[in-house]
């Protein structure tokens, strides 16, 4: 009996130990770390565009060319193709510039938020996260990226003399296409520059007239050709300037807003377009110096 009572106690000795050994590596073990919850807008990577924007479910967002006034103009059945996106949060993407993030009031009252003053939308067809099946639609529907060096604005041309003209340069109304940088600015071409050459900045009064554009990043929409890029030093000013066919690209001082294209019609002397043209794929390459 004293054998079978001693055999028992040494048992449960044993358990105790065994179950006080559990407790406490339990309990020195780290307690996992809760996923962060993505909000707002996010980066994501594709194969084919590079860094694009998402919503925080991976789901692709656009940006439309003739919003490049800041002001949506997709609506009605244009919003079945592409819903707009909207987010109240804040994006808690670490590598995404928080002050190029917004939001705009549509005129029916709705709020949709924005990147660089773009509005941003979504494409019906993208039916899963990480498909971008919008970008290029009709040549003015492109993916949203955070890096481009140039976009594309389809809107009304209307000269520093307040007439409206085609894309001939016209007297008219209608949409025409042309280059912006990535905030909405329109870009133009100097007639008698050359190509690679700019023959207009000598110093800093005609920089404070037509001011350079500065860039050295080569990265544009889809419908625009790399190659046809390029960057050149102005010497007199001592700056890079991102050139399109070889064109070296100018803002005009007087375009107050985004959106503005007054330089086509300056000097007013000129035809319309002769000295100061835009700039789209269907310019021609500039003359040889």
């Amino acid at each position: 009996m004293l054998i079978y009572l001693k055999r028992n106690l040494l048992a449960l000795t044993c358990m105790a130990l065994v179950i006080t050994a559990c407790k406490k590596n339990s309990a020195e073990e780290p307690t996992p770390e809760p996923v962060p919850q993505k909000k707002g807008i996010q980066l994501a990577t594709s194969t084919t565009f590079g860094t694009v924007l998402t919503d925080k479910d991976g789901k692709t967002l656009y940006f439309f060319a003739s919003d490049v006034a800041g002001t949506p103009t997709c609506s009605g059945g244009c919003e079945t193709t592409w819903p707009l996106y909207y987010s109240a949060d804040a994006s808690t993407d670490l590598n995404l510039n928080k002050a190029d993030v917004g939001e705009v009031t549509r005129a029916d009252g709705r709020k949709q938020s924005t990147y660089r003053g773009y509005p941003l939308y979504y494409y019906a067809s993208d039916a899963a996260a990480g498909e971008i099946k919008g970008d290029g639609v009709g040549g003015i529907w492109f993916v949203a990226k955070p890096d481009y060096s140039l976009m594309i604005a389809n809107a009304q041309l209307i000269g520093a003399n307040g007439k409206s003209y085609t894309n001939a340069y016209v007297e008219g109304t209608g949409n025409t296409k042309y280059f912006t940088d990535v905030f909405g600015r329109t870009l133009y071409a100097f007639a008698p520059d050359k190509n690679g050459v700019n023959n207009y900045t000598k110093g800093t009064t005609q920089e404070g007239i037509w001011p350079v554009y500065q860039s050295e990043v080569l990265i544009a929409p889809s419908v625009i050709a790399k190659t046809d890029l390029g960057v050149i030093t102005v010497a007199a000013i001592g700056k890079k300037q991102l050139t399109y066919k070889g064109w070296p690209l100018y803002y005009f001082a007087s375009d107050a807003k985004r959106g503005d294209n007054k330089g086509i019609t300056v000097p007013g002397t000129a035809a319309p377009g002769s000295v100061w043209p835009y700039v789209f794929t269907t310019t021609t390459v500039a003359p040889a110096p």
